[in-house]
Parts: C-alpha cells; sequence; structure tokens
C-alpha cells in the first residue's frame, strides 16, 4: 500500500480535480446501492404478510427517540396506510418503480466515476512515458554504457504498460471500494452492531492472508521484468547485427540462445500467473465462510425472543455483507496486480531516479572563443584503467589539428570531452580560458558541430534530417547546405525530392548518402568548432572522394578537429597530434612527423607509404 501511495503523491496532483468528481459519484453510487436494496425490507414484508397490523405517526421532533427509529415507525406507518387505501398490488408496483429509478441513478453515478477516472488513467501513464524519455535525454551518454538498450525499451514499454494494466487499472478499486466498504459497514453497524463485529474480525483475517501471497508476487514479478529486459535486449541486438548474424551462419546461435531465455521468462510467467489466478478461489472461500458465518449468528440472534432482528431487517443485512464482499475481493485482487506494477515501477525509477553527474554551475559564464581551445593536464577514466593520462594541447581558432593512433589510444574520448559526454576527473578543457564546466551545455554545444563514422540519421524527411538541430532555416538555405556537402543532385532525384522519407537510420541511403546528409547538416548549423569522427573511414573510394570534397568546403574557416585512423585524410592538417595509450607521444605537421621515423611514421608504413 506504501507503494501505491508513493506512487499516487508523484503523479495524482495534477488531476485532483477529475479525482474529487469521481470521488464524489463513488458516494453517490454507494449511498444510492444502500438505499435501493432498503426497499427489499418492506417488499418481503408486504409479500410474506409480515408488516405490522397498525403503526401511528410519531412527531418528528419526539424526545426520548431517535431519529432512526421515528423514521422507520413513520415509514411503516405510511407504507401501512397506503396498503389500506389502495391495496399491497399497489404498493408493491410504486415500490418497484422507485427501485428502478434509484438504480437507474445509481448505475449513472457509476458510470460517472469511471468517466473521470479514464483522464487519470492514461494521464499517469502518459506523464511517466515523458519523464522517462526526457530523463533519458538529459542522462550522460555514461548512464547508457552500462545499461542494456533493449532492457531501456523494456521498461519504457513492457513496464510502464504493467503499470497501467496494474496500478492505473487498479486506481478505480483504490478510489472506489473503500468508499464502498464504509458506507456498507456503517449501515451494516447501524442495523446490528453485534453482527457487524464478526465482519471487522473476519475481512482483515482475509485480506491477510491476501497480502501474504502478494508479497510474493511482487519478488517474482521484478525477476520477471528483469527477464523481459534481457529478452529485448536480444531482440535489438539481432536486429542490430541481423547481417553478421548471417553472414557467420549464427542464427541457429542466437535461436538457441533465445529460446533458452524465453523459456526461463515463461517459467517465471507461469508461476506469476498461477499465484495471481490463486486471489479468486481463495477469495471466494474466505467469503463463503464468513457468509456462513454470518448466517450462523445472525439467524440465532433472531431467534431469540427479544431480538431487534427480524426475517426481513435481516435478509436485507445480509444483502448489504453481500455487496461488500464483492469490494472486499476486488481489492485483494487488485493488490496481486499492484505488486506486479509496483515491480515494474521500481525498474521505471532506477531510470528516473538515476543521478546525472555532469551538471551545470547555477552562474554560468557565456563563452565566446576568440582565441583557443586547450586541454590542461586531463586524466579520465570510464572506470578503472585510465584512458587519457595527462594530456595538453592547444588549439588555435581557426586551425586544422588531427588525433590520430590506433584503436583505443583515447582519440574519440579526447572529442567526448570537449562536448561534455563526460567530465574529467583531473585537469580540465578550456575555451578562451574558462573551462567548459563553467558554461552552459546548450552554450557549449551550440558551437561544435559533429560528423561521425557512422551517420545518425533518423526516421524522417531529408528536409528535417539536415535542419536537425537548427530552430529556424528557410528552404534556400537547407539546399545550399545539401549543394555544399554534395547531396543536393541525389535528393531531388528522389520521388518526392527534400520531403522524402529516407527511412531507418537512413537504410534507404547508401553509405556515401548518409555521410554527405550528415555533413549537410553540420553545414547549416554553421558550428565555429568541427568535429570529424573517422567521418570517410566506412566509405568506397568514390563516396569518400565525394565526402572528402564536402569536408573541405565544410572545413573553411573553422576550428577542426579529425579523430583519423585513415592517415591518408589528415595528410594537410595544421597540427597532428600522436596518441599511445592516453598520451600524446609525438606532435607536428605529417612531413615533420614523417620524417622524424618514429610511431606516427610506423602508423604510416602499416597502411602504406604516404610520404
Amino acid at each position: 500500500m506504501k507503494g501505491v501511495i508513493k506512487i499516487a503523491k508523484r503523479f495524482l496532483p495534477p488531476y485532483k480535480n477529475y479525482i474529487i468528481l469521481n470521488l464524489i459519484f463513488n458516494v453517490i453510487n454507494a449511498l444510492l446501492n444502500v438505499f435501493s436494496f432498503a426497499l427489499i425490507i418492506p417488499i418481503l414484508q408486504i409479500l410474506f404478510k409480515a408488516t405490522p397490523d397498525s403503526y401511528d405517526f410519531i412527531a418528528w421532533d419526539t424526545s426520548g427517540m431517535s431519529m432512526l427509529d421515528i423514521a422507520k415507525n413513520n415509514g411503516y406507518w405510511y407504507i401501512g396506510d397506503i396498503i389500506n387505501i389502495y391495496g399491497a398490488g399497489f404498493v408493491l408496483l410504486i415500490l418497484a418503480i422507485v427501485l428502478i429509478v434509484m438504480t437507474a441513478l445509481k448505475t449513472g453515478a457509476a458510470f460517472l466515476s469511471t468517466y473521470y477516472i479514464v483522464p487519470i488513467r492514461t494521464g499517469v501513464v502518459k506523464d511517466i512515458r515523458n519523464n522517462i524519455n526526457d530523463k533519458i535525454l538529459n542522462l550522460p551518454i555514461g548512464f547508457f554504457s552500462e545499461e542494456r538498450k533493449g532492457d531501456i525499451l523494456a521498461r519504457m514499454s513492457g513496464d510502464v504498460n504493467e503499470v497501467e494494466n496494474s496500478v492505473m487499472s487498479s486506481l478505480e478499486m483504490m478510489l472506489k471500494n473503500p468508499i464502498m466498504i464504509i458506507v456498507f459497514l456503517t449501515t451494516m453497524l447501524i442495523i446490528s452492531w453485534e453482527l457487524t463485529i464478526f465482519v471487522f474480525i473476519l475481512l482483515p483475517i482475509m485480506g491477510y492472508v491476501m497480502g501474504a501471497v502478494g508479497k510474493k508476487l511482487k519478488r517474482s514479478s521484478f525477476e520477471a521484468q528483469n527477464k523481459w529486459g534481457e529478452l529485448m535486449s536480444q531482440i535489438e541486438e539481432t536486429l542490430g547485427g541481423l547481417r553478421i548474424i548471417k553472414a557467420f551462419n549464427a542464427e541457429q546461435k542466437i535461436s538457441d540462445r533465445f529460446h533458452k531465455g524465453s523459456d526461463e521468462f515463461r517459467q517465471m510467467s507461469n508461476r506469476i500467473a498461477r499465484r495471481q489466478y490463486l486471489a479468486h478461489p481463495m477469495s471466494e472461500l474466505l467469503g463463503t465462510i464468513t457468509i456462513a458465518i454470518v448466517l450462523w449468528f445472525g439467524g440465532s440472534l433472531i431467534l431469540k425472543d427479544n431480538s431487534l432482528l427480524d426475517a426481513s431487517v435481516f435478509i436485507y443485512y445480509l444483502t448489504v455483507f453481500y455487496l461488500i464482499i464483492n469490494p472486499a475481493k476486488d481489492l485483494t485482487k487488485a493488490s496481486y496486480a499492484i505488486q506486479r506494477g509496483l515491480a515494474s515501477m521500481d525498474r521505471i525509477d532506477k531510470i528516473l531516479d538515476a543521478e546525472n553527474d555532469i551538471v551545470e554551475k547555477p552562474d554560468p559564464i557565456e563563452v565566446k572563443f576568440q582565441k583557443d581551445i586547450e586541454f590542461k593536464d586531463v586524466w579520465f577514466k570510464y572506470q578503472n584503467d585510465w584512458v587519457i593520462k595527462g594530456m595538453s594541447l592547444k588549439i588555435q581558432k581557426g586551425k586544422t589539428i588531427a588525433l590520430v593512433g590506433q584503436s583505443g589510444s583515447g582519440k574519440s574520448t579526447m572529442t567526448d570531452l570537449l562536448s561534455r559526454f563526460y567530465d574529467t576527473q583531473k585537469g580540465g578543457v578550456y575555451i578562451d580560458d574558462i573551462k567548459i564546466t563553467d558554461c552552459t551545455m546548450h552554450d557549449l554545444r551550440s558551437k561544435i558541430g559533429y560528423v561521425n563514422q557512422e551517420a545518425i540519421l533518423f526516421n524522417d524527411t531529408f528536409y528535417n534530417n539536415i535542419t536537425f538541430g537548427v530552430k529556424e532555416a528557410t528552404e534556400a538555405e537547407v539546399i545550399e547546405a545539401a549543394k555544399i556537402a554534395n547531396a543536393h543532385e541525389f535528393i531531388v532525384a528522389t520521388p518526392e525530392g527534400y520531403q522524402t522519407n529516407i527511412g531507418d537510420r537512413g537504410g534507404k541511403l547508401s553509405g556515401g548518402q548518409r555521410q554527405r546528409i550528415s555533413i549537410a547538416r553540420a553545414v547549416l548549423k554553421n558550428p565555429e568548432i568541427l568535429v570529424l569522427d573517422e567521418a570517410t573511414s566506412a566509405l568506397d573510394t568514390d563516396s569518400e572522394r565525394l565526402v572528402q570534397d564536402a569536408l573541405e568546403k565544410l572545413m573553411k574557416n573553422r576550428t577542426t578537429i579529425i579523430v583519423a585512423h585513415r592517415l591518408s585524410t589528415i595528410k594537410n592538417a595544421d597540427e597532428i597530434y600522436v596518441l599511445k595509450d592516453g598520451e600524446i607521444v609525438e606532435s607536428g605537421n605529417h612531413n615533420t612527423l614523417y620524417d622524424m621515423n618514429g610511431y606516427y611514421t610506423k602508423l604510416c608504413m602499416m597502411q602504406g607509404d604516404l610520404n
């Protein structure tokens, strides 16, 4: 229950007006239930001719009598008077009509209570999804290097759906059933406090038994949702690596791995479902036992000579008691479903409660970038081992520098530190002597343009991919950017030109075309600092020529950092920094470094003599 209250405090305040309306109609519905079934008493008395022979009208302000006793007496007097005048059949007809009207009002109130619960349910689920999405966008990249994408997708889809199908679908029961139970119990106390004591004793026992089973269900549900996240990760890996899987004839291996995980998930689901299905027969049995005890004890009270209960009132009592059984059962069922939802909410909170260690200062400094970029004694590690070890270098504005070295030497990490995708553990990165941690990330990243080895495109049109990240751009500016990137010709050759959808991750395009769209995007952004991270390494010769030409246009009058494994792309750089194991081992232009016959020369020799 604490978990439900916690979720309610977090997500329900924006919908308090709907909650108030829902509670109002739930109260009306409960009261109409009590009064409509109260008509059973006079109907039974008329049918079985158990109506007292005569009643005298008692003034409503008579002292010494309770209002309930006066109302009961005058009710019987009025019914008896009408029976004497119009006959018992007419009274039965009137009571039946009143019963129909009250039932119509009762069902109308029930509908309105559910009508106002719908926007609460859908709204909370929408808010949870939006919160997850916004949190994903705000978390540092380092968080996702430790989390599997498939598991994150499972939390945003499966776990959020579980919260909707369990916690939110049970929200109606949580708002409605306590009201029903309170109203019905109050009515039962008014009718017979002795008989109702048994209900107060027996219902908590039933709730305790069901709650004990529900705790076990939550633990199992959490494990099952984790297993579902693993399966989603496997599917994501399969979709991303389908070409490799087929190339290595590994279909059976991947299939066996997935089937094994799927079988484990099925076994967990079986255990959860069986415990959940246990709720109904357990509540049915406990409810029947309770009714039997109430029937026995109530009957014994009626058989007493001085009993305040007659048969018709006792039947009404049993009717009200039966009405309280269903809300109690629903609450036990809801407790089962809620345990599954709370398990899913725990997994969702792992994302929502994740701390972002890359924070901005409350009083940021604006960066102009007029002189240089400087890495001062920078140390960085992802986990245990240092990836960057005391690195220092300065990049003058307008210059082109290259970072070269074998894989794992720290080249791409340096550009990630410049963009504050990660923060240094020691030392710092400065722009015009202002440490980048002293400015806003939006200000910093607005000055940097990226062209990566893998062109990151979106399932959208050419136009929207090129204007991605730019608030306003005219069609002429977009076309000009595409022309500079050598992309205009193949774009206009498509059926809808710039409005043609390029497919998931640009799947309808070749590698060179995707890269040129990426370059056009960078051209339109017009950044002061340009980062080229292995921008041509995955291209064939013809595509590389077109892309290289586009890059040269883009690099004009900009400060450019080239991350390169293929050394043929950096011969014209103003300064080349050679990295090895996170340290700068050599620096200079291409000719100087080559003539040194050092580590750079060895790299060149490995790729063919480029001198």
